[in-house]
């Protein structure tokens, strides 16, 4: 078992932690019980919690128990962020997206087995606890020059804002998660984010002082950042969501197979569960015909599939053949056509007017002597079929799903008309 840590430096998810040696010899003599806790600051998880879903879903495959820690505790208060204070949410809207977010992390684990998953909620033991025990049980044993150390509360103490009491009592809340399920079921490794880290060791240190000779470990893993500098798992549009209301899958492969070539290996053994050998020869592919876009595909392949499911993945992945003249536009259903089409320019017209003018209704060409160019030099495709009279206007029987149009101009630029009328 002691191989998962070098597993995880291998595939870069190793940042740091309290005592190597330590922790291998723990894994050694397992079973090792860990935790990960998420807080329900929004409706849905983003692909920047995948790092972390994705490595306990690893850690029980070497046998380790995980525990998966839904904060409705912790998401009413909120981690302080560098910037600003964060907007509190009602109670009731918190406790449906801990709903929400147990059911999307639940299908990454597995429930059943000597080293079954657990799901929590640490609002299960706050709920009841007075201010008075809060502060002689938990705030007793803190040290504010410590707490003030911490890069977030630091950063926003230099501020005009400055930090409320709430947001600063946030790491005695996440320190008593980890004493809480130490235990209530012998967990002894938190699992994290590097920037959770002063969070991460501050639970440490309250066991330790609350039940003397307690062995327990924090292991921190890196945070992915994009080789352009912008963030991880954010798009022109916003973050990509877990949730497929909130992002489409079809939005979800895409995001994948548009990575970076510079961040692609990467995020691979990262994210992906294939053996170091396939990822090698990945990283291998890549680059040396890096325009095939081989390990992208196969990222987004991956992760739509543990995702979304099997079925969903395989829909995306025609829709993007299809849109391109690699596969049958009708055979798209009106979910994925929809989703796929919304993605790329459009424009919605109640009349269906001269291919010329849509073509420059949707931005496909800058005027309609460029449109009939276009046309004229055979670069002009409705439905992947190659249209040579720009003056037609495309018949109301060809529109997919009684509403839609794809047009393209040459192999990939892309765009569609919906017809509202």
């Amino acid at each position: 078992m002691t191989d998962i840590v070098d597993e995880l430096k291998w595939r870069g998810l190793f940042a740091q932690s309290t005592d190597e040696d330590a922790l291998r010899k723990a894994l050694a003599d397992g079973p090792v019980t860990f935790y990960c806790g998420y807080d329900p600051t929004a409706a849905s998880l983003h692909v920047g919690h995948l790092v972390q879903v994705l490595t306990m879903r690893r850690l029980q495959q070497a046998g380790l128990r995980p525990i998966a820690l839904v904060g409705g505790a912790t998401g009413q208060i909120g981690d302080p962020r560098p910037t600003a204070e964060r907007t509190l949410n009602p109670p009731e809207t918190i406790a449906e997206w801990v709903s929400g977010l147990r059911r999307q992390i639940e299908p990454f684990l597995s429930f059943e087995g000597d080293n079954a998953a657990i799901m929590v909620n640490n609002l299960d033991w706050t709920a009841g606890m007075s201010a008075i025990e809060f502060l002689r049980d938990v705030g007793k044993h803190f040290r504010v020059n410590k707490m003030l150390t911490k890069d977030a509360i630091a950063r926003r103490l230099e501020s005009d804002e400055g930090i409320s009491y709430t947001e600063f009592s946030y790491q005695l809340l996440q320190s008593m998660d980890f004493l809480e399920l130490y235990r209530r079921y012998g967990c002894t490794l938190q699992q994290g984010g590097s920037d959770q880290w002063g969070n991460l060791t501050a639970g440490l240190d309250l066991i330790h002082r609350l039940e003397p000779g307690a062995e327990v470990h924090a292991l921190a893993t890196p945070l992915m950042t994009k080789a352009d500098g912008t963030k991880f798992g954010k798009t022109e549009g916003g973050a990509v969501w877990l949730d497929p209301t909130l992002t489409t899958p079809y939005a979800f492969y895409q995001f994948w197979l548009n990575v970076d070539d510079r961040d692609v290996s990467r995020y691979m053994r990262v994210l992906s569960f294939r053996t170091p050998a396939e990822l090698e020869e990945l990283e291998k592919v890549t680059e040396e015909r890096p325009q095939a876009r081989t390990a992208q595909r196969a990222l987004a392949e991956e992760l739509t599939t543990l995702v979304h499911g099997a079925d969903q993945c395989a829909a995306v992945v025609a829709a993007s053949k299809a849109l391109f003249g690699q596969g049958e536009l009708s055979e798209l259903d009106e979910a994925t056509l929809s989703a796929a089409l919304s993605e790329v320019p459009h424009a919605r017209v109640a009349e269906l007017g001269p291919l010329v003018d849509l073509l420059v209704e949707v931005g496909l060409a800058p005027s309609k002597s460029g449109a009939r160019r276009t046309v004229k030099e055979g670069g002009a495709y409705v439905n992947n079929v190659k249209v040579t009279d720009g003056e037609s206007a495309p018949e109301r029987e060809c529109l997919l799903h009684g509403r839609w149009l794809v047009l393209r101009r040459g192999k990939k630029n892309l765009a569609a008309v919906e017809v509202t009328g």
